[in-house]
Parts: structure tokens; sequence; C-alpha cells
């Protein structure tokens, strides 16, 4: 009987483990992680359109982008040409004003000894001065080239943002391999630290693009590189032009070695305004030279205006379009060998900028036709 009852016991106790056993392994079966699918293996071939097409994205962004640009610094242009002829061109051109810019170049040449040469640069100088606060100050309130450069590129990185997103699923490739290839492509490359630079990914997945510190970085490197762009013609294309047109008032005033020997004769203060009174010019004849006198102001002065324009418009490095050049160039360049091996296909033309605008900014026009800057530009 006893060795029934232990039989029994050991039979029992076996089951018991035997169940376990079985249990366990179905959890663990349970438990397993299932197999990982393989990667999908993307050709070159396809790396090469799709290469292509981001650079296509980036081409059809910058248009838009200088239609932006072009049009707002057009208005821009026309309110400089507009308020130099209602206050610059008539302060200059008035009796009193020559009459005081005679005494200035007195004054300058009397204190410097140098002859009219230095009179005619300090006086040239004050000139600079007086046409950034009567023009040019006063537009860049209404309509900033600064602020339109930081427009111009917001406005493209939005448009890229909106087409990059696209391309992947076109060719099927898929997202994590399309990232790490946008991670791969600088968009914005400065000199050192690594904070100035960033990638195609950080671009367009940057928002706000403000907060990307390459991006702000880039537009601190491009106003610095253009001066105080926007706020007059630089001193190389402005000074030139201020001293013939003082040089031709220290010629047409008479005012030379005659001024500084009546000072001498008669001493300081006294003596400038004696010679003055000798050499100065009645009202009257001043009246009937001063539409000439105008008149070579005014085309001096639009001159240099298209010049100043131009420039703002066309150089690559500082101008309006200096941020969007850089990175565009960044994607062309880093694109440029693979999209040129990739075989021919049908693509979207590059967009037109409609009227009205995308979102930003919501129209390039108020209603008075100034540009619409009251977005913050960076």
């Amino acid at each position: 009987m006893p060795n029934l009852i232990h039989g029994a016991a050991v039979r029992t106790v076996y089951s018991l483990l035997t169940a376990l056993l079985v249990g366990l392994a179905g959890c663990a079966s349970r438990e397993r992680a299932p197999d990982l699918a393989p990667a999908v293996q993307v050709s070159e071939r396809t790396w090469q359109l799709v290469d292509r097409d981001i650079a296509a994205a980036s081409l059809a962004a910058t248009g838009p982008s200088w239609n932006y640009a072009r049009g707002s610094m057009e208005a821009w242009r026309s309110r400089v040409r507009q308020r130099t002829e209602e206050d610059f061109i008539p302060w200059y051109g008035g009796y009193w004003t020559q009459q005081w810019l005679a005494i200035k170049v007195a004054w300058y040449q009397l204190g410097s000894g140098e002859g009219s040469n230095a009179a005619a640069k300090r006086l040239a100088a004050y000139l600079q001065e007086q046409y950034h606060q009567r023009v040019l100050g006063p537009v860049a309130e209404e309509i900033d080239p600064q602020v339109i450069r930081g427009q111009a590129t917001a406005l493209y990185v939005q448009l890229l943002s909106a087409r990059i997103p696209a391309i992947p699923a076109r060719y099927g490739v898929p997202a994590e391999q399309f990232e790490q290839r946008l991670k791969a492509i600088p968009a914005i490359s400065l000199a050192p630290p690594a904070a100035h630079g960033a990638s195609l990914f950080q671009l367009v997945h940057a928002q706000p693009i403000g907060d990307l510190p390459a991006y702000a970085t880039l537009l601190a490197h491009v106003r610095k590189a253009g001066g105080d762009v926007g706020a007059g013609p630089s001193d190389a294309r402005m000074s030139p032009l201020a001293e013939q047109m003082a040089e031709r008032l220290v010629a047409r005033l008479a005012i030379g070695g005659g001024a500084s020997a009546a000072a001498a004769a008669v001493g300081g203060v006294a003596g400038m305004v004696i010679s003055l009174g000798a050499t100065g010019i009645s009202a009257i004849t001043h009246e009937n030279q001063r539409p000439e006198l105008e008149a070579q102001l005014r085309e001096s002065l639009n001159a240099a205006l298209d010049e100043m324009w131009h420039g703002l418009m066309e150089n690559t490095t500082t101008g309006v379009m200096a941020a969007v050049y850089h990175i565009s160039g960044q994607i062309a360049a880093s694109t440029a060998h693979a999209a040129s091996q990739a075989p021919e296909v049908e693509r979207e033309a590059p967009e037109a900028w409609p009227p009205g605008g995308p979102d930003l900014p919501e129209q390039p026009y108020d209603d008075d036709g100034r540009a619409d800057i009251d977005s913050a530009d960076e």
C-alpha cells in the first residue's frame, strides 16, 4: 500500500511539472517578437530621381520668392524717388539752403586748411546725412529692404517645406530613409561653430523657422556683409556723388582762396560772412539758375538710386535674395551630381506667384500700393 501511495505521488508531481513546462513554453512563444520585415532597398536610380525632385522643389520655391522681393523693391524705389522729389531736391535747391551750404563750405575750408577738396568731402558727409534723414530713413519705416529680405527668405522656406514631403511617396521611399537623405543635404553652411549650419531636414521641419539658430545666423551674416542695406547707398556709391555735388557748389559760389583771404584779413566768423556777402548771389539770380541745379542733382540721384536698387536685387551675397541664394545654392550643389544622372521624367513646372500670394505675406502690397511688411522678418 505505501508503495502505491508513493507511486501516485510521484506521478502527480511529474504531471504538474510537465504542465508547468508546457505553460512556460507557451508564454515564451506568445511573447517572442515577430520577425522584422527586411529593409526596403532603394536603388541608386531612385535616389537620383529623389535628389532631382529636391532640386526642382528648391527652384520652384525660388521663383515666387524672387517675385515678391522684386515687387516690394519696386515699391521701395518708387517711394524713394517720390520723397526725393518732394523733400530733398526742393530743400537742396532752395536759396537759403544754398547760402547755408556755402557758409558750411567756407567754414570747412577755414577749419581744414587743406583746400576745397577737403571741404568738399566734409560737405559730402553732411549731404549724405541729410539724404538719409529726409528720404531713406522715412521710406525705410514704410518699406524696409531688411524686412523684405527676411520675408522673401521665409516665403522660400515655406514653399520648399510644402513640396518636400510629397517626394518619398512618389518613388516608394520609406520615410525613415528619406529623412536620412534630407539630413545629409546641407541647407545652411557658415563658418563654425556647428550651430551655424543646418541640414535640409532641420530647415523644413523647424517651426517656426525663426527658431532655427542657423537661419537667424544666416540672416544676420547677410545683413552684416551688406552693411546698413536699405538705409541708403553704401559710402562707396554715395560719397563720390555727394563730393561731386559739393564741388559743384564750391565752384558755383566761387568760394576758394578768396574766402580764406577775406577771413584772414578780418578774422573769424565775421570775415567768413563778409567774404560770402561779396561772392554770394542774389535771390533772383538763384531762382534763374535753380532749374538747372535741380536737374543736375536729380540726374545724379536717380543714377545712384538705380545702381543701389540693382545691387539690392542682383547681389547674391548682400542683396534681398542673398539668404535664398545661399540655401538654394547649397541644395543645388548637394544634388547636382545625382540629379544629372537621373533619367528624364515629366516634371511639374515651377509655379508662378498667384495674385495675393501665399500665407507669408498674405499679399505683397497694401491698398496704398506699398509693400506689406507687418510680419516680422526674422
